[in-house]
C-alpha cells in the first residue's frame, strides 16, 4: 500500500467550531485549489467555486444525512459506526473512555457483555469486529434511538457540542437512516451557491454513501459501507464523460460510491449495497475526474484517494499551500479543489 503523505499540522489549524460560530457564513470558508495539468495552486473564497468551473461540468454530492451517532453515559461514549447486513438491531460500535471535553479508546469490554444505556436500553456486545471495532446489539431500533439519545460524534479539536443540524449538509434528504459521521466536503454549499451552479450549467447529481466511524488514533483504511448510485446518475455521469465535461467529485465519499459501480468496461453503472471499495494510486480512479474535499490529516488513508486524483507532486505543493497559508482543518475547515485541467 503506498505512503500516504505526512506532514505535521500545528494545533492552530484545525477548525475548533462551525465559520457560522467565527462570524461567517456556510459558504465562508476558503478555497484551495490545484490543477493537475500545471501544477498551479491558488486561493479563493468557496463562493467562487461556479465561476472555477466550467458549464457542463457535473458534481456529484453525497445525500446521506449525519446521525447524532455517539451516546455519552457516565465514564464512556458509544459510537454507533454502521449495521451489519441483514440485522438491523446489529451494528458495529466503538467504545471510548471519556477524559474531559475529549475522549479515547476504550479496551474494556467482553463478548456477552451488557451496557445499560439511556432511557432503558441495552447494548450487549456480540464480538470483536477490529481491534477497535464491536459487533453490538441494541435492544431497540438503533436509528430512531440515536435520534432520542444521541448526539454527533465530537472529537476532541471540536470544542463543544453543536447540534446536529450543524453537521447536515444542504443535500441531506433522509433522515430515516444516515451515517456516523457528516459528509463534510459539502457543508459549505447553500442554496444560494447551488443556484448560481445551476444557473452557470453545472449539473448535479446524488448518491448516497452512509460513513462509519472513524478513528483520530489510528489511520485505518475505511471498512464497508452502505451505498446507492442511483440510476438517473449513472446515466449523467456517462452523458457528461461522453461529451468530455468533467466529473468531479465532492468529497471522497462520493469517489468511493462512483468508483464502486464502474463495470468491467470502466462504464458507471446504477448500483447499491456495501462498499469495501479502496481507492489507492496503483488502481487509480475511472468514474472520477476531480474532487472537492476538506484537508485531510497527516498520513490518512483519505490522503490515497487523493493521490490517485491529483498525483503526489500536486496534493504535496497544495497541502503545504494551506499549511503555509494558515487554511483550516477538519469537517468545520475549508476546503480543497483538485482538478485535472
Amino acid at each position: 500500500m503506498t505512503d500516504t503523505l505526512d506532514f505535521v499540522l500545528p494545533p492552530a489549524l484545525e477548525a475548533h467550531e462551525p465559520p457560522e460560530a467565527r462570524g461567517r457564513t456556510r459558504d465562508g470558508v476558503r478555497l484551495l485549489v490545484g490543477r493537475r495539468d500545471t501544477g498551479a495552486i491558488t486561493h479563493h473564497g468557496f463562493g467562487d467555486l461556479p465561476d472555477l468551473l466550467d458549464p457542463g461540468d457535473l458534481l456529484v454530492v453525497n445525500t446521506s444525512a449525519t446521525l447524532p451517532a455517539a451516546v455519552r453515559l457516565d465514564r464512556i461514549s458509544v459510537h454507533f459506526s454502521t449495521p451489519l447486513p441483514g440485522d438491523d438491531l446489529l451494528w458495529l460500535v466503538e467504545l471510548r473512555r471519556l477524559a474531559g471535553k475529549a475522549s479515547r479508546p476504550y479496551s474494556g469490554g467482553g463478548p456477552g457483555e451488557w451496557i445499560p444505556m439511556p432511557g432503558g436500553a441495552t447494548l450487549t456486545l456480540v464480538g470483536r469486529q477490529t481491534d477497535r471495532l464491536w459487533q453490538a446489539r441494541l435492544s431497540t431500533p438503533v436509528v430512531p434511538y440515536l435520534r432520542r439519545h444521541g448526539t454527533p460524534i465530537r472529537y476532541g479539536y471540536v470544542r463543544r457540542d453543536w447540534p446536529t443540524a450543524a453537521y447536515q449538509t444542504v443535500f441531506a434528504h433522509d433522515r430515516t437512516t444516515g451515517g456516523a459521521e457528516m459528509p463534510s466536503a459539502a457543508r459549505p454549499f447553500t442554496p444560494e451557491l447551488v443556484t448560481r451552479l445551476v444557473s452557470r450549467g453545472i449539473h448535479l447529481a446524488p448518491i448516497t454513501l452512509h460513513t462509519g466511524v472513524a478513528s483520530p488514533e489510528a489511520h485505518e483504511p475505511p471498512y464497508a459501507e452502505r451505498y446507492e448510485v442511483p440510476e438517473p446518475t449513472a446515466a449523467l455521469v456517462e452523458h457528461v464523460r461522453a461529451r468530455a465535461g468533467r466529473v468531479i467529485a465532492v468529497g471522497t465519499t462520493a469517489v468511493r460510491a462512483l468508483e464502486t459501480a464502474v463495470d468491467a468496461t470502466g462504464h458507471v453503472q446504477a448500483s447499491a449495497g456495501w462498499t469495501e471499495h479502496i481507492v489507492t494510486p496503483e488502481k487509480g480512479v475511472q468514474a472520477v475526474d476531480g474532487l472537492l474535499t476538506g484537508l485531510h490529516e497527516p498520513k490518512s488513508s483519505h490522503l490515497m484517494m487523493l493521490t490517485a486524483i491529483a498525483g503526489r507532486p500536486l496534493l504535496a505543493a497544495t497541502y503545504q499551500a494551506a499549511l503555509n497559508e494558515g487554511y483550516l482543518w477538519h469537517e468545520f475547515g475549508d476546503v480543497n479543489l483538485l482538478l485535472p485541467r
